[in-house]
């Protein structure tokens, strides 16, 4: 017998408002989930490279001919109007596009290499570029899965359950797409719902999906009333961001085009990332997959410097591989780190922010699941990363989010993060004076060197189990997943929702019921 509880998490049908708050048991405090205050890690150790210089520039080159003498289709008029009026190669009645080279270097480096993200909790801002990393929850899951519910079409409940997950752990900066996709809210008015739950249900920096021009307006309309900004001071202070896939090979559609022109007017975030997956839709090799990888992401930085010189742009990197015997993505493969550690080498070559991610491919919270994960991750920080998506409940390619997942992804950030935690060195650290008190052949478990400092001496786990086998035995052979099983549920319960103006509450409920009672965004079913 394990120690799990069965029982299905206590949820709010609805979000807490006007800053009131749900308190859970007393078995949820900071024995049973140890963390460190909100803080982002940096990276304190120099990025590897994978790469030569010269191998690098080969990379670039390459990308700069594409560029010139392939082009690539943009899916929008007013688009390609204004990559014409600024110099780009546009012929009548074509949507291909073609930039030389001298006009994509003007442009991205317009681009700010580092900036500040504002959250509805100042505390909570942050910093984008440079040694700063940010990680964020799952997004984009189209299912939701548990070991008792087991796989499930996303719905609004898990979307919400997610968000408290993502607002009570400190190692989580920032929620950049809905974690789960609620499928159970419809089309037309879901995003209206979900950005209001995110301002509403955290306090942390947030994401808009641009999924057509309507959808971008709501979203920046929502972020701007929940940060309490006039529309002058919103468009000079970055809030939300939104993520740009390009539909690789060499395509940007309408709604990703329509969403790029009005972050950009907005002065919000566009974080451009093809998914560039060798072998499918990029060349079988790694090298090719990151030449397309970066004609695309410079194609998509540069009409955002046309649109708003000096727009906040992330370098998207999410470059990988297919399986070759069934045609599926993998993730946390070799090639997957190659290719996370190169983007960060390109990313710093146009003095860019830099985005990767943390996933893997496995079905069910296991030793593949850990593996890919933390080889994933591993790439995406020695590679650099800026902003990590998907650090914690990515599952089955993203297919599902796991609520299990985040938690055992949750305790793999924190280690992370420790270890990225300068080293004391500090005179009291290095311990001469105790390391003379023992002497030779002595133990330093009763020292007062040690008995100062042994709470906090070391990382202390949320799921690994230090316990002796018999002990461990005694206490019903628990696994990982059963604990990360209880431990979610404990999560949730433990949440607290963040404080809110009642004015700005206010505000974003008429603002929401308008757009309802206007009918929402367009829909094409």
């Amino acid at each position: 017998m394990t120690a799990d509880i069965d029982a299905a998490p206590v949820s709010d049908t609805a979000p807490a408002r006007r800053g009131r708050r749900r308190r859970g048991g007393t078995s949820a405090g900071p024995e049973l989930f140890p963390q460190k205050p909100f803080r982002q890690p940096r990276h304190i150790y120099k990025p590897l490279e994978a790469v030569s210089a010269d191998q690098l520039e080969a990379i670039h080159d390459a990308s700069m001919q594409v560029l010139e003498e392939i082009g690539i289709d943009f899916l929008h008029e007013e688009a390609r109007g204004l990559l014409k009026a600024a110099g780009a190669d546009v012929k009548p009645g074509e949507d291909r596009v073609r930039m030389d080279r001298a006009m994509v270097t003007e442009l991205i480096a317009k681009a700010p290499a580092e900036f500040t993200m504002r959250a509805r909790n100042r505390a909570h801002d942050l910093h984008i570029g440079g040694d700063a990393i940010a990680f964020s929850c799952v997004a984009s899951a189209p299912n939701a899965v548990d070991r008792d519910r087991g796989r499930r079409p996303g719905n609004q409940q898990d979307f919400r359950d997610f968000l408290k997950l993502s607002q009570f752990f400190n190692i989580i900066h920032c929620v950049l797409g809905y974690p789960v996709e609620p499928v159970d809210l419809h089309a037309s008015i879901r995003h209206l719902d979900c950005v209001a739950d995110m301002a509403r249900m955290t306090d942390k920096v947030f994401h808009i999906y641009s999924l057509g021009r309507e959808r971008n307006l709501d979203g920046l309309e929502i972020t701007r009333i929940a940060n309490g900004l006039s529309r002058e001071e919103f468009i000079s202070t970055p809030c939300v961001a939104t993520v740009i896939n390009t539909s690789s090979p060499l395509r940007l559609d309408t709604p990703m085009l329509q969403g790029l022109i009005e972050m950009a007017r907005a002065g919000q975030v566009s974080i451009v990332t093809p998914f560039t997956l060798a072998g499918a839709m990029a060349p079988v090799t790694v090298a090719g997959a990151l030449t397309l990888q970066n004609a695309e992401a410079l194609a998509g930085i540069a009409f955002a410097q046309i649109v708003r010189p000096g727009a906040p742009v992330v370098y998207g990197g999410f470059t990988s591989n297919v399986d070759m015997k069934s045609g599926a993505p993998a993730f946390g493969t070799p090639e997957y780190m190659k290719a996370a550690i190169v983007g960060g080498q390109l990313a710093r070559r146009y003095k860019l922010p830099y985005r990767s991610s943390g996933v893997c491919a496995s079905n069910t919270v296991d030793y593949q699941a850990a593996l890919e994960t933390t080889l994933s991750q591993w790439g995406a920080v020695t590679g650099g990363g800026n902003i990590i998506k998907h650090a914690a409940g990515w599952l089955e390619g993203g297919l599902s989010a796991g609520f299990e997942k985040f938690i055992t992804d949750v305790d793999l950030l924190q280690m992370l993060a420790e270890y990225m935690t300068p080293l004391d060195v500090s005179e009291e650290a290095l311990a001469l004076d105790a390391i003379r008190d023992v002497g030779p052949a002595g133990h330093f478990f009763g020292t007062q060197h040690t008995q100062d400092r042994y709470k906090d001496a070391f990382y202390a786990p949320i799921v690994s189990d230090w316990r002796n086998h018999e002990t461990w035995v005694e206490a019903g052979s628990p696994t990982a997943y059963d604990k990360a099983n209880r431990l979610y549920k404990q999560a949730l319960e433990a949440y607290e929702a963040p404080l809110l103006d009642p004015a700005i509450d206010d505000e974003i409920t008429a603002f929401v019921e308008r757009r309802k009672e206007e009918g929402g965004a367009p829909t094409d079913f």
